[in-house]
């Protein structure tokens, strides 16, 4: 009798030993099988906290690299419209000067050079709505640090010239980001310190003589004062030798009150059939030569120019108001000069646009190359090998056969099939 109760008890475990195998098995199986399905060696972070903490970093700085790349595409919109609204700058510019170039020929009529000022005047008007354009947001393109919405303003009451309305200079990149705006006040005002951009209108000369200036090219820009000066000729008259002329200029700093004269300065002598050429160095900061043929009352009135506008304004005011040729002559090459100076600006500013753009691509490209990094973190950490998930499965998949088997034979060991 004892030997059959410790017989049952042997029994009654090796039943709850198989059960418990099978639950187990199936277990695994369902766990394996949800792993197949999901792809992931770990579904939850309780299969494996380390590697779900990896997984998880690796998501948030992901989401972050996307974050950052949806504003860096909305940055690099913004550059690419303000580089295309530069390029159609100096488009109209460079039309412009085709116009001046042409207004300088010696057979035109005043009338004639009227219609090339009122070409002027229209391309100007579409360059004051170029430079004051807007993105998608309606805000100013070439706003640098911040301005109205309309950047450049015109000649108002109690403003005489062109003005900047906003903070000048511009925002910085980062190693994400890129600039939303440009500097506009660098790409089209002018500053007498860095650009020493001047323009000289010449008194009413007589069609029997000819007195211009060259371009106003600053020599030691840290000299200059950007005040009004005027140059006046006297002493004109014959010469030390036969059939020569000499002559005299003084410079009048017409900005300070009261007005500082200087001493007159002598021309050497020139032949009285030929002009005279002579440069003139005593504006601080600032040089330019006179040709032609001065007399006493000549003289010319230097003002600085504010901006890009301003010099064209300027170019359209000389052009169209010039009595002769030797007036538009005057009017053409400050024109000229200043515009070429302007046209720099432009170039330069396009220019770090260009490159702005080359780096918003190369931010891309890090980003990229980081977000694939990040997946290949993530992906280590958590998702499956399938060859071996599949080899697993199908290992425990024969297990839990098996424990299906060894149970369905201890379930015959009862009292009732021992007795048959």
């Amino acid at each position: 009798m004892s030997s059959n109760t410790i017989y049952r008890m042997g029994t009654a475990n090796l039943y709850d030993n198989a059960r418990l195998n099978v639950s187990q098995r199936q277990n695994q199986l369902t766990d394996l099988q949800e792993n197949l399905t999901s792809g992931k060696r770990v579904v939850r972070p309780s299969d494996d906290p380390v590697a779900a903490a990896q997984a998880e970093r690796a998501m948030t700085r992901i989401n972050r690299i996307q974050t950052e790349q949806r504003a860096l595409e909305v940055q690099r919109g913004a550059v690419a419209q303000a580089e295309s609204t530069l390029g159609d700058a100096v488009g109209l510019v460079q039309e412009m000067r085709q116009l001046i170039v042409a207004a300088g020929n010696g057979g035109l009529k005043p009338e004639d050079r009227k219609t090339y000022a009122n070409q002027l005047q229209s391309l100007r008007e579409q360059l004051s709505e170029v430079v004051n354009r807007k993105d998608t947001n309606g805000m100013p393109l070439l706003g640098a640090l911040g301005s109205q919405l309309t950047a450049f303003l015109g000649p108002l009451s109690g403003n005489p010239d062109y003005q900047f309305a906003g903070q000048p200079g511009q925002t910085a990149s980062t190693g994400v980001t890129v600039p939303l705006t440009l500097d506009g006040h660098s790409a089209l005002m002018f500053d007498p310190q860095r650009d020493g951009v001047y323009n000289a209108i010449g008194s009413t000369i007589p069609v029997d003589r000819t007195l211009t200036t060259s371009g106003i090219t600053p020599t030691n820009p840290g000299l200059v004062t950007g005040n009004n000066y005027r140059i006046d000729f006297l002493g004109v008259g014959p010469g030390a030798q036969p059939n020569t002329t000499t002559a005299q200029y003084t410079i009048t700093d017409t900005t300070v009150i009261p007005n500082v004269v200087s001493a007159p300065v002598t021309i050497p002598d020139y032949p009285s059939d030929k002009p005279m050429e002579v440069s003139v160095t005593g504006i601080p900061g600032l040089s330019f030569t006179i040709k032609g043929n001065p007399a006493n009352g000549d003289s010319f009135t230097l003002k600085p120019s504010a901006s890009l506008l301003s010099s064209l304004d300027s170019a359209i005011r000389d052009i169209g108001g010039a009595a002769n040729n030797n007036a538009a002559a005057q009017a053409v090459g400050q024109a000229l000069n200043n515009l070429d100076i302007g046209m720099e600006r432009l170039h330069n500013m396009r220019g770090y646009a260009g490159e702005l753009l080359n780096r918003a691509d190369r931010i891309t490209g890090d980003q990229t190359n980081r977000s694939i990094q990040l997946e290949g973190d993530r992906s280590r950490a958590e998702d499956l090998d399938m060859v071996k998930g599949i080899s697993d499965f199908q290992n425990a998949q024969t297990g839990y056969e098996a424990a299906l088997k060894s149970y369905a034979q201890v379930q015959r060991l009862t009292l009732f099939n021992f007795i048959n």
